[in-house]
């Protein structure tokens, strides 16, 4: 392993990643798309720690199966399950944890509470959604807009469209990285994506050819974009309060088919589930013939698996934005 040389040992934010690095994971992702069991003896006798604290339907059943495929065993635990919720440190979890498994994913509110755990592993910790970032739903993300279009997207953009949460961040920062055309459609202000985060996105774009905006008008941000992406309006533990603004101020982000129709003729609809019909998108455009949906939520198992091959490998190189 290079970690120790400058390699990356952790994906903390998608910040953390190269454009090389995205780029191999995404290759990587690819073959395991068509041959999952390729190396099916990487993690043969060895164990990876999935830890939850939010539930999943998605990255638990990716993250399981990723370790499986590679020939690991996959330990989940839950938050309650751990000394954690009993007052034991973070850094004193990342020790333990450290001595049984060969990485460790996880599923957690506070962006500083994988950045903790990283700093006293000696594994790799893999942030499978946190309040502020999502990097694994990008990787897949981008594997499955490359299956439609290809590696060659200059000229496209690519628009999310809603609530201006962890997804937003993650989806601006990704394709900045990328160097492509990404938009963020939200209302101004409480649901406006995070400007730290955006000002990240612009710096890493200023530095990749890539162009980063962030607007207020859903049908500016659709038209003649080639995927419009969306996702859940609420969040965990949003109270009735909070879901009726964002009912408000949200429903003119909704993902209809006027909305689709603006963008461009071979454009897509996307979105990282779970979907709430009636609320971010209709059930027209959700089940209809340009949603690219279930492909999109098979690759969170061929990017997790991936990220778990590269990073236990010490293959990725981490960035210096």
């Amino acid at each position: 392993m290079n970690y120790e040389s400058g390699g990356l040992k952790d994906l903390v934010s998608t910040d953390c990643l190269s454009r090389a690095d995205v780029e191999m994971l995404l290759d990587t992702a690819a073959i395991y798309a068509n041959d999952p069991l390729r190396d099916s003896k990487f993690l043969a006798n060895q164990t990876v720690v999935i830890y939850m604290n939010k539930a999943s339907t998605r990255t638990r059943l990716a993250s399981e199966t990723a370790v499986a495929h590679l020939g690991g065993t996959p330990i989940f635990v839950r938050g309650d399950e751990l000394q954690i919720g009993r007052g034991e440190t973070l850094p004193d979890t990342a020790k333990v944890i450290s001595g049984f498994a060969k990485a460790m994913i996880i599923r957690t509110y506070a962006q500083d509470d994988v950045a903790e755990l990283a700093k006293h592993s000696s594994i790799p910790i893999i942030n499978a959604l946190t309040d502020d970032d999502h990097p694994t739903q990008l990787l897949a993300d981008w594997v499955t807009i490359r299956e439609v279009f290809g590696k060659d997207v200059a000229g496209r953009k690519f628009t999310y469209v809603g609530d201006g949460n962890n997804m937003a961040n993650a989806w601006l920062l990704m394709g900045a990285i990328l160097g492509v055309h990404v938009v963020a459609a939200t209302p101004a202000g409480e649901w406006a994506p995070d400007a730290k985060i955006v000002e990240r996105a612009k710096k890493i774009a200023s530095q990749t050819g890539g162009k980063v905006e962030v607007i207020h008008d859903a049908k500016v941000g659709a038209t003649g974009a080639s995927v419009l992406y969306t996702d859940v309006w609420m969040s965990m533990g949003d109270s009735e309060v909070i879901r009726e603004k964002k009912i408000k101020d949200l429903s003119p982000y909704a993902i209809t088919q006027e909305l689709m129709s603006l963008t461009a003729p071979d454009a897509v609809f996307m979105h990282c589930l779970p979907a709430h019909r009636g609320e971010e998108v209709s059930a027209e455009v959700m089940d209809g013939e340009r949603s690219i949906v279930w492909r999109e939520a098979f690759h969170r198992r061929t990017t997790i698996q991936a990220l778990l091959f590269h990073l236990v490998r010490g293959d990725l190189k981490g960035s210096n934005w």
